[in-house]
């Protein structure tokens, strides 16, 4: 046992740290979408160091049985009641990197997409949730603590309280975190009351109903014994209309039971160091090989400029939310500062096509690569010296703890998570590892690029430093790991 949790174990009554089960639609490495898949598929590794039993409940897709299906192994089977259907649920266990992963088998669910869109995913989830509380009597192991994560498990703190009453469901904790609160998973109430067997006193304001749907996501904030969201600020920000996308009434009630962790990354990964992706290896400690890494990224990229030149880039979704809005608003009046623009993602059509314009009209400097690369992704974070991200709002965000990794530096609005972890530069004590404004605003934005770009030019020593302040932030899972530890010892 840690002895950092002693006093607070003791002061609980126990004499053992709480046993976890990570509840999830998505893992990684072997289901993945997005953010979510990486911190479920990283924390229980970060957590065992720890000396805490976390282990995974996710679906058994069809691409975890396609890669890993030789490595599993059958547990049980039985069925469960989804409306006036028996469904067969298979439970299988998967052991990877020394974590217990156990997989919801059903092939008619769990098919070709992880998530199905539209009735068809409320249905996928629904029978997740029942299949999951049903299990969990018959793992042969027992939780202290059911972390659940976003919509799509959402439903299981408040079936849990409402429905399943014996002892082994009656002393679990339920935790909800919230990883983007505009996914609520809203559907009419006769699918909560066919489906789930949600009773009609449920569908009050007061429970679950949200602008006259039934959402998943409510009835977790309002059942949960505790709930947390993916940075400080972001926790603050979901509390107020602006933000808390019709939940800031219960959120804001419950604000001493609502935490705010910053996510981290897997600093194994991404590490330039031993990046085996990227053009040559470097640490603070030698900078010179990021040079090298601009150099070949300009290079395959077909950009073309001095080498004092700014490399702007973005890794990034091209939706309103990541502000592409503002960019698309001033991209020409930035390529006015004398800068090279490099873009990796994809998006909206509109998006997509105004990038491949303004790739023509800047041929040379500005690169657009619609579509996603893991490779290209990290000779892009080493190889850029800045990365934009002008957020409308981000719960936490990891390109710029990635960036800031490579020493690229990033360039963020105050929001979210990016507020917490970039410390804008200080132009009097030269304190910093990044560059950030305020308003959500495209000249905003644009000014805040060129005040960075002058101190890239200007004054190096100080870019030099800002590179290193930023490359010795930690951020590891380790970090967020022993957050998790406390608040999972406080639930006991």
């Amino acid at each position: 046992m840690k002895r950092q949790f002693q006093q607070a174990l003791a002061d609980k009554g126990r004499d053992r740290l709480p046993t976890v089960l990570l509840v999830s639609a998505e893992c990684a490495p072997i289901s993945k979408t997005g953010g979510l898949a990486d911190v479920v598929g990283t924390l229980p590794k970060a957590l065992a160091a720890l000396g805490i039993d976390a282990r995974v409940i996710t679906p058994y897709h069809r691409i975890v049985k396609d890669v890993y299906g030789e490595q599993v192994e059958h547990m049980f089977s039985f069925s469960v009641d989804l409306g006036w259907r028996s469904q067969y649920v298979g439970i299988e266990k998967l052991v990877l990197d020394g974590i217990t992963i156990y997989l919801v088998d059903n092939e008619y669910y769990f098919g070709d997409r992880i998530y199905r869109g539209g009735v068809a995913e409320g249905e996928q989830y629904a029978f997740f949730t029942r299949a999951v509380l049903d299990a969990i009597p018959n793992l042969g192991f027992f939780p202290d603590i059911l972390h659940c994560n976003d919509w799509h498990t959402a439903m299981i703190p408040m079936l849990l309280r409402t429905q399943y009453g014996n002892y082994v469901h009656g002393r679990m904790k339920t935790l909800l975190t919230i990883h983007n609160i505009a996914y609520q998973g809203k559907f009419g109430f006769e699918f909560f009351r066919d489906l789930l067997r949600v009773e009609d006193r449920y569908y009050t304001p007061e429970f679950m109903e949200l602008n006259g749907c039934g959402a998943f996501l409510k009835g977790g904030c309002v059942f949960a014994d505790r709930l947390s969201t993916v940075s400080p600020s972001y926790a603050d920000e979901i509390c107020t209309p602006y933000y808390g996308e019709g939940l800031d009434g219960i959120l804001s009630a419950r604000r001493h039971e609502l935490s705010g962790i910053i996510n981290g990354i897997d600093t194994k990964v991404f590490n330039p160091f031993s990046d085996k992706l990227i053009a040559r290896k470097y640490d603070k400690g030698h900078l010179k090989g990021k040079q090298a890494c601009k150099d070949a990224l300009m290079f395959d990229m077909g950009l073309h400029a001095e080498p004092r030149t700014p490399l702007i880039a973005m890794v990034t979704r091209m939706t309103s939310q990541k502000g592409f809005d503002l960019v698309e608003r001033v991209l020409d009046e930035m390529m006015g500062l004398d800068i090279c623009f490099m873009l990796l993602g994809s998006g909206s059509g509109e998006y997509e096509n105004f990038m491949r314009e303004a790739e023509a009209r800047h041929r040379g400097r500005l690169c657009a690569y619609i579509g996603y690369n893991e490779e290209l992704s990290h000779r892009v974070y080493a190889g850029a010296d800045m990365l934009l991200m002008p957020s409308r709002f981000e719960p936490c965000g990891l390109s710029q703890m990635i960036a800031m990794r490579y020493g690229t530096l990033p360039i963020v609005r105050e929001t979210g998570g990016l507020k917490d972890t970039v410390r804008p530069y200080n132009q009097y004590t030269g304190e910093g590892n990044g560059f950030s404004f305020a308003n959500y605003n495209a000249h905003e934005m644009k000014d805040t690029v060129e005040m960075a770009c002058d101190v890239y030019r200007s004054q190096p020593e100080a870019w030099t430093a800002l590179q290193r302040s930023a490359m010795s932030e930690d951020f590891s899972f380790s970090r967020s790991a022993e957050d998790y530890a406390r608040l999972y010892i406080d639930m006991l």
